[in-house]
């Protein structure tokens, strides 16, 4: 199973700042089994969302140069507050530094005007073909599929308006 937690990328400043929402349905299948009488967003998708957010600013100021962008490290993280169904949640990340192999980001994800989430991020970039020259094919399909992805989340529309509605 796959968990795209970035609905729609709303402003995009590359090699500095994104903000993107996730928006919470209670037809999400994980919120039955995760406090069942108390339908939340938990935790770790949160956090995921933070590094899913995070990930699309690094393809964007890299010009998607690496297919794999990976969490190596979450810090301080902190969760004031909670995500419910028929509710937001708005990422918006700073970068820190973003580097050929690794990025970091200072992390805040909100709800109802509220932080839900807070984090510093550490993420590595890789390709697949820097394990195993031999896929470098599989690199190239991967960044056409992230290149798609991107465009269908607004990515290009947030590009084009800069700081467009954040």
């Amino acid at each position: 199973m796959r968990f795209y937690l970035v609905d729609r990328i709303v402003a995009l400043e590359p090699s500095e700042r994104i903000v993107a929402v996730k928006n919470l349905s209670l037809a999400e299948e994980y919120l039955a089994d995760h406090f069942p009488a108390y339908p939340v967003l938990p935790g770790v998708m949160m956090l995921e969302a933070l590094v899913q957010s995070a990930a699309w600013l690094v393809h964007a100021t890299r010009d998607f140069a690496e297919t794999l962008v990976l969490l190596e490290e979450a810090r301080n993280i902190r969760y004031p507050s909670f995500v419910r169904p028929g509710h937001g949640l708005e990422m918006e990340l700073k970068a820190l530094e973003i580097g050929k192999e690794r990025s970091r980001f200072q992390g805040v994800g909100r709800t109802q005007g509220q932080a839900a989430i807070q984090a510093r991020l550490t993420l590595l970039h890789r390709n697949v073909a820097d394990e195993n020259p031999s896929l470098a094919e599989l690199d190239a399909a991967l960044r056409e599929h992230l290149r798609q992805r991107f465009r269908m989340i607004g990515g290009p529309q947030a590009l084009a308006a800069g700081t467009g509605g954040g």
